[in-house]
This record gives C-alpha cells, structure tokens and sequence, in this order.
C-alpha cells in the first residue's frame, strides 16, 4: 500500500507519499525479531558533498535556470572549507557517534510531536478494509469479536518475542516499531506532544476500550488464567456494551481528541482536574487497542460507497455521526459499522505504515479461520463504563471541537478510485517498477492538469539500520519532468517517449525500498498543507486502489479532476508501452 501526498503551492506542487511498496520483497524469516536488533548497522551521515548535490539535483525541475544559478552560488558558500556547511556536519556525525539513531528522534518530534494540526486527517491516516456482508447488528458485534481475536493473536507474537523477523535483499529490518503500536498513546501538551507505551512497564494492560455512541468501556480480553477471551466470549462482552449505550444523546468526550493540538491540550489540562474524568481517560490511554462501533451512516449510491467509508475512517463524518465516536489520541482505532464499513485509523507518532500493515494482514487472514477454541463456561463480569463529569467549560469544549471537526469534515474532499484495467503485474510484465511506474503516473496527471511538475514527497523506509523510521524520496526528477513533457509532444516517437518513461523509472527505482499489504484495501490521507493534496494508493495484483484528497476551500486543487487525469494517464501509459512492444 502506498501513500503519497501530493502537495501544490500556487506555482509548484508537494507531492509526499508514505507508501509500503517494494521492488525487491520483504521477506518473513521465523526467528527471534530482537536477535539482529543489536547488530543492525547505525544510521550514517550522509559526506556532505553528496546532500548538497541531491538537493541541487531536487530544485533543478521545479525552479527556473536564474534562481538554480543562484542557488549554485549559495551552495558554495555554504561548502566553503571552514565555513557553516562543514560546521554542521560535524555537529551531525558527533551527534551520530553519541545515540543509536540520529534521525529517529527528530523525525518523530518535528514530523509529528511538535505539530500543532490536528492529528484527525492531518497526519492520521485511515485505512479502509473490504466490505463485510453484515445482516444485523449482532453481525456487527461477531465480526468485531474476530477481529479483537485476531489482533490478540498478533499481540501473543510480539509478547512471546516470536514475530517473524523481515528481511529486505537478504539483510534483517529493524522490528522496534511493531514494540509500540500496542498499549500506546499520545498525549496532548500546551506546545508539544509526548509518546507513552504502556506496555513496557511490570503490569502491562489486559484491556481494550470499545465506544459506542459515543460512551467507552473497559474491556478485559484475558481470562484469569491469561488465556485470550475466545471469540464467543468477546462476542457475549460486546452485546452487554451494545445493550448499556443504547441512549445516543451522550456527550462526545472524544471528539476534544480532533481539536488542534494546542488546544486540545488546554481542554486536556481542564478535563483531567476532575479525578474521574481522569481515571477514565488514563483507562484509554492505557488501553491495547480501541475498537469503535460505529452508527450506521447515511446511504448512498455505490459510485459514492467508498468515498464516504474513506472519509468515515478519516475523521469519522462530523459531529453528527462519528466524529465522537473516537479517541483520535489512541495509536490503533478499529472500526467497525452497523453496515458493514470497516477499517481503521492509527496515530502516526509511534510508528510508520509497515507494522501496521503487517497487522492488518495477520487478522485479515485470521478472521478467515474458522474458531475451534472451546469457550470456558466461567460467567464474565459485566465491562466497566467510564465516567466523564461535563462542567460547563468542557460542555463549551466539546462545542467548540465539534464546530471545528464539522468546518475540516466539510473541507475536505475524498475520492476513492478503483483503477480496474490493470495492476502491479503490468508494469512488472515490462520489467518496471510498479511503484516508480505509478509515482510517473501521478506526474503525468499533475503536469497534464497544471502544465507544470510539483515537488514530489514520498516516504522511504530506513528501517535497513537500527531504529530506522522513515526519510522522504524526492519523486520529481529531471527524468521524471522530461516524460511528462514528451508525452503529449507530437514531435516525440512513441519509441522515444518509452524509453524517457524507463529512464524517470530507473532513476526513481534508485530510491526505493517499501513494504507491500496483501489485503486488498484503501488507505487514506488529507492533504498536509492547504493548497494540497493526498494521494494514498495500494497496487494489487491485477488493480490499484488510489485515495485522492484535496480541500474544498481552495479553488485551485480538485480531487475528483486530478483522479480523472491520473485514470487518463495511466492507460495512456499502458498503451505507449503496448504500442512500442508490437513495433520491437
């Protein structure tokens, strides 16, 4: 599954992917996973000299040849012997002498703690799974049953250390993040945000927080003896929860939870002076996972299906529907509704999309089993509601929340599309890429809608070295911005416009190295600044699913037009590499 998020500034574009897609395969060896952790390689310094020419080489398609020349100028200044370009690198390789990773750190501070935006559809994203066939409600409480069930079962490889380990090009990754998707939490501060894992403390937690209409409960997943509850048994546990938040009219505690962070952190600070309301809201905290049974949403033709389950895993759909139906705080929200939508959304701080996605997998293919588990006639006790007092000042916050996640709910334009006429087997048929083959596609389009390339953002995993997170490829090319413009030049033989197509592919290719989902699903992303967009895509074997998010609000950016040229522009890519086989 890959994300990119394509970002446009009134002359030129973002484009940032967050991806989990590979041209050589991970591959699950069962081994110990802490084993290599220890002799994984450290994240080196890049030699100066190499940065400063990578960076020339991102400016030169995007900026004209006067302020490329000037850039040049600056640049040598900057690397002059003595001067502050060789001070800084010293600084870095000092610092990379003295910590494990010296990256890791600030990109979880600045790219996530210290950011002031909401986490809700800003950094957030929403991952949405197949459509279940759900009949009823009590259809609604078995498939959230099995799919607790079949996150406990990933919990027990990370417990018991048995987590497969993964390889990429015959070297171990690092495996430290899938340590703290589970049990975590961030927690709202006045000017930065903090992490806490809870699962490394000597008690860790045996609970999970289910919401429904809007109230949440404590839920015990494991039995006295530290056995998992059984499917029926979550089942049985889900239907007492169901039963005692029937009334609708509760105030949504969790919506402060879309606020902007500094805000949030204020209402945070007011909220937890009440010892009640903060027992309840360290329960949340503290909790494995959040599972969120949604109210069945409004419905709508299958052409808008997706569009608005994408949206629904997003933020939820407003105030008036979901919106508070969520801790957004929680690294890992499941949901699960009444008809049939399900997927989910997770806090980016703790972790990057491969461990995610890696879960995803593991249950998916675990509801598929058939539960043979025996269930212990021991009656359970009844889950606990968590209590929250609403004093007029938190009434006035929820208010507030609401009326802002109503104002980005309304924003924000999704549009799901499902690319039928081929997928990742095409692109591989010509010895290409399918990642780079789709990042030229997204050029292709951007460049056909605007008559100009956007600096392209796209995610790229360093988890080759020892706590490795994510650095960003810079998609946009000399290469790339030569194919888009000889693509639609008459003057340029089809052989000729293949072979600058291989060429931005090779190049692009150099940079690449993700993780692929096997579940057949769509992840979404909102644009990460306001003249933006968010592309999110997942190539299947033989079909892509893309997520295009833009802001109504700004007049130049258009989901629905750029998911017609990016469609426009991958079969007109399909064709010219057709065209140019039957000539060879």
């Amino acid at each position: 599954m890959l994300c990119v998020l394509t970002r446009t500034a009134t002359r030129t574009g973002l484009v940032k992917p967050c991806r989990l897609l590979s041209p050589l395969p991970v591959v699950q060896i069962s081994e110990r996973p802490l084993v290599h952790q220890e002799s994984l390689p450290k994240l080196p310094v890049p030699p100066l000299q190499q940065t400063c020419s990578r960076y020339l080489a991102s400016l030169e398609p995007l900026i004209s040849a006067e302020e490329m020349t000037h850039t040049r100028e600056l640049m040598d200044e900057f690397l002059r012997p003595g001067g502050i370009g060789e001070r800084l690198q010293k600084s870095l390789e000092r610092r990379a002498r003295k910590t494990e990773n010296w990256l890791s750190d600030w990109w979880m501070q600045w790219s996530y703690l210290d950011s002031r935006m909401p986490v809700a559809m800003y950094t957030s994203p929403g991952v949405v799974l197949p459509k279940m066939h759900l009949q009823d409600r009590q259809g609604q409480m078995r498939f959230a049953a099995k799919l607790i069930a079949g996150v406990l079962d990933f919990k027990s490889m990370i417990d018991s250390h048995t987590l497969p380990v993964e390889y990429l090009g015959g070297k171990p990754l690092c495996m430290d993040q899938y340590y703290q998707v589970l049990s975590s939490c961030r927690i709202p501060g006045p000017k930065r945000d903090t992490v806490v894992n809870y699962a490394v403390g000597k008690t860790p937690p045996t609970h999970i927080t289910v919401v429904h209409n809007f109230q949440f409960f404590v839920l015990d997943v494991y039995n006295s003896d530290g056995s998992p509850l059984t499917v029926d048994q979550l089942y049985v546990q889900l239907e007492k929860i169901w039963n005692s938040s029937l009334q609708s009219n509760k105030e949504p505690v969790g919506i402060l939870t879309s606020n902007h962070r500094n805000t949030w952190g204020k209402a945070y600070n007011n909220l937890i002076k009440d010892k009640t309301n903060k027992e309840s809201v360290r329960a949340i905290q503290k909790s494995i996972f959040t599972v969120c049974l949604d109210a069945p949403k409004p419905r709508v033709s299958d052409e808008m299906y997706f569009n608005k389950v994408a949206a629904q895993m997003l933020h939820g759909g407003g105030s008036r529907w979901n919106s508070g139906n969520r801790w957004f705080d929680k690294t890992l929200q499941f949901i699960i509704g009444e008809d049939g939508s399900c997927g989910l959304t997770y806090e980016h701080a703790p972790a990057e999309g491969p461990p995610i996605v890696f879960l995803v997998d593991h249950v998916v293919d675990y509801m598929k089993r058939s539960e043979m588990v025996r269930t212990p006639m021991i009656p359970l006790a009844m889950p606990q509601k968590l209590r929250f007092n609403i004093t007029p000042e938190i009434k006035k916050d929820i208010e507030k929340a609401k009326q802002n996640m109503n104002i980005m709910v309304n924003d924000l334009d999704v549009r799901v599309l499902n690319f039928t006429h081929y997928g990742r087997k095409f692109p591989r048929s010509h010895k290409m890429s399918p990642d780079a083959f789709i990042q030229m596609a997204l050029q292709l389009a951007y460049y056909r809608m605007y008559q100009t390339c956007c600096p392209t953002y796209e995610s790229a995993s360093l988890r080759m070295f020892k706590l490795g997170r994510t650095e960003a490829i810079r998609s946009t090319t000399t290469e790339s911005l030569q194919f888009t413009k000889a693509m639609d030049d008459p003057s340029k033989h089809n052989s000729e416009k293949a072979a600058l197509l291989e060429e931005a592919i090779k190049v692009h290719r150099k940079h690449t190295h993700m993780v692929g989902s096997k579940t057949d699903c769509v992840m979404c992303l909102g644009p990460m600044v306001p003249d933006g967009y968010g592309i999110c895509y997942n190539p299947m074997d033989d079909h892509i699913n893309f997520a295009v998010t833009a802001f109504n609000s700004c007049e130049e950016t258009n989901a629905t037009r750029l998911s017609q040229f990016l469609e426009d522009s991958l079969l007109d890519m399909k064709t010219l590499l057709e065209q140019v086989s039957k000539t060879q």
